[in-house]
């Protein structure tokens, strides 16, 4: 490619995509380089299904997310809406390989408990806000990316759930007994 090639890629690159879906993008695209054994080996016509109850909002939802081999568009709309920040009401696409953490995180604490939701997507003011008024939050947080979610799952002891999550090796998992949760991402894979 020449310089002027370059040039015109970058321009319709930057009229195409605003910073936050190049960021998503890129983020995706090394997890996918990075995608653990268990998510590759999914299962690809089997149904997927996540079940949440969002503690803030006290909404609930069951939700086949994938089905016939496809994401199923209504169904991600809905999970999107849940795990939206509770603070601004904003929302975003969630990370379609975090939902598959989630659902295997599931499987794999044979839980029919609907996970309690703590956070899931925050918007940057939010992040910034919490990141001033307290302790441990990133200030390039996963969550504003749609690529983290705080959680529990009634039942399963959260050392176990962590334990499970970090066999998973998905990406980050962060351990929060003090505040009855896990974190989990489809970061680079780390542990806290």
């Amino acid at each position: 490619m020449t310089d002027s090639d370059n040039r015109l890629t970058a321009t319709v690159m930057q009229k195409t995509f605003n910073r936050r879906q190049i960021l998503r993008y890129l983020a995706a695209s090394g997890a996918m380089l990075m995608m653990p054994a268990a998510l590759a080996n999914l299962p690809k016509e089997a149904p997927r299904q996540l079940s949440l109850y969002n503690l803030h909002t006290e909404e609930k939802l069951k939700a086949t997310y994938w089905a016939q081999g496809e994401y199923q568009p209504n169904a991600l709309a809905e999970i999107d809406y849940l795990l939206r920040d509770h603070r601004s009401g904003e929302h975003t696409d969630m990370d379609r390989q975090l939902l598959n953490l989630m659902f295997l995180l599931q499987q794999k604490a044979q839980s029919k408990q609907a996970f309690h939701i703590i956070s899931g997507y925050r918007s940057p003011a939010s992040n910034e806000m919490l990141r001033k008024s307290s302790t441990g939050v990133a200030q390039k947080s996963l969550h504003t990316l749609g690529m983290a979610v705080d959680l529990r799952l009634p039942g399963t002891n959260l050392e176990e759930l962590r334990d499970m999550a970090i066999n998973l090796q998905g990406g980050g998992v962060g351990f929060y007994p003090k505040s009855d949760f896990i974190h989990i991402d489809t970061g680079r894979v780390r542990r806290w």
